[in-house]
């Protein structure tokens, strides 16, 4: 009974340790949700969107409320009032001090005090005024479709940005994966070391071996110690990493397998999905519509407005009786200007040329960064399999020398050679397939595949 338990507590420990343990898929899956880089650029796309619906509202036009509350006793201002809210009369022409019988000079040159001097007056209008633009010789045309290719821009920016952090999340697993195979076979070497350790002191305590002998295996031993203490805090480093990639505390991941396939994507298919060419295709894009609203001032604008009113000398009094319209339009054409919207004209041309080379360059880089990664990944192919033959015979030539230096035909310090060259062969062997993953991540990188 008590081994069943024992059994069960077993099985329920590696069950809590294996959902512990992140996958990459799951892993990917959390950069994408809680990376700040990657929310933050969410943020610039919607940002760019709003602008987008800034541009796209002002083929609408424009309603504004417009509530005016004065008081005045200025003669013209009055007057003004009156007469705008309907309710001027022959009196405020001061017909009160008309006297016919006073000669006809004297008459004329009589000042009117009820409309010079009148008495203070409020005034309240309310006003409703509707404006919309009916022609703008295509610049709004162009100003929405700038907008729109900005969107575009910045959800690209946001995908490449995605990219770059997948790429540098897989590298990590896949550098850690090297990492523990590295200490693995380090550790078995440091075995190695601590069996030939035991026998060298037997062969002292037999008179076969002197004492350098086990100072030299105990000097290897160290060596292969601090590698070991090297590795492991690389190790840590890459858990910070990560844990700074996912915004969150990573302690155990599930490692991949180190052996990674080469990606079976043509050249040309690569060029139609990469990212930096497709922003640079984007950027051309947005230098024409900047090229055609340039071009918008050869054109006459027209816009058409229209307003109600109404008017008294308290709020809404008399909103029917004191209510008036007005319509209209306006028609501006700009006929001359120093010759300054040619410039500009010439100078959008001008950068448009500059980006349609851009595009070019951008798309003969990529191939020239295609062909330069291929061409890295076949010689790191060809090292690794060079260092596995070369790792293997390193392994084989140290366990020859150890039976022979028990056998006393050699000395400890062509061992401890030999092992040195195992050793190296390690490090080699995992440094040439990192660059051998991270070029095929560069790759993938490049075609926008992810890798997944």
């Amino acid at each position: 009974m008590k081994i069943v338990i024992v059994v069960m507590i077993l099985m329920q420990q590696l069950l809590i340790a294996s959902v512990d343990k992140l996958t990459l898929d799951e892993a990917v899956n959390i950069l994408q949700k809680e990376n700040l880089e990657i929310k933050a650029a969410t943020l610039d796309v919607k940002i760019a969107q709003e602008d987008e619906n800034t541009v796209s509202g002002a083929h609408w036009g424009k309603l504004d409320f417009i509530q005016d509350a004065a008081r005045s006793n200025d003669a013209g201002n009055v007057f003004g009032f009156k007469l705008t809210s309907r309710e001027a009369t022959f009196g405020d022409f001061g017909f009160s001090e008309f006297n016919p019988a006073l000669p006809q000079d004297t008459l004329l040159k009589t000042q009117p005090n009820d409309l010079n001097y009148p008495d203070d007056r409020n005034f309240f209008q309310s006003k409703l005024r509707y404006e919309v633009p009916l022609f703008t010789g295509f610049a709004l045309s162009s100003y929405g479709d700038i907008m729109h290719s900005m969107t575009k821009m910045k959800s690209l920016e946001k995908e490449e940005l995605i990219n770059t952090k997948i790429y540098e999340l897989r590298k990590s697993y896949y550098s850690m994966a090297l990492l523990e195979n590295s200490i693995i076979n380090l550790s078995t070497i440091l075995t190695n070391i601590e069996h030939l350790q035991k026998t060298t002191q037997s062969m002292i305590d037999v008179g076969y071996a002197k004492k350098v002998d086990l100072l030299e295996v105990k000097a290897k031993k160290g060596n292969v110690e601090r590698l070991l203490i090297q590795m492991q805090s690389n190790k840590t480093l890459l858990y910070h990493y990560i844990s700074f990639l996912l915004n969150q505390k990573v302690s155990e991941i599930t490692v991949p397998n180190t052996e990674i396939q080469m990606p079976s994507i043509s050249d040309e298919n690569i060029l139609s999905s990469n990212l930096d060419i497709q922003k640079a295709s984007t950027g051309l894009v947005i230098r024409k519509n900047m090229l055609s609203s340039e071009e918008a001032s050869y054109y006459p604008t027209v816009g058409a407005f229209g307003e109600v009113a109404t008017a008294d000398n308290s709020f809404l009094g008399d909103a029917v009786d004191h209510s008036a319209y007005t319509v209209g339009a306006r028609l501006t054409w700009n006929i001359f200007n120093g010759g300054s919207d040619s410039a500009k004209i010439q100078k959008s041309q001008l950068e448009l040329l500059k980006m349609r080379s851009q595009v070019n360059l951008a798309k003969n880089g990529i191939r020239l960064q295609i062909a330069k990664i291929r061409t890295e990944i076949l010689s790191a192919d060809q090292e690794i399999e060079s260092l596995t033959k070369e790792l293997e015979l390193a392994a084989a030539i140290y366990a020859n020398y150890e039976g022979r230096y028990r056998e006393k035909l050699t000395s400890m310090n062509d061992v401890i050679i030999k092992q040195s060259q195992q050793i190296e062969k390690t490090l080699q062997l995992q440094m040439a397939k990192n660059k051998r993953n991270e070029k095929i991540f560069a790759l993938e990188k490049l075609a926008n595949t992810k890798g997944l």
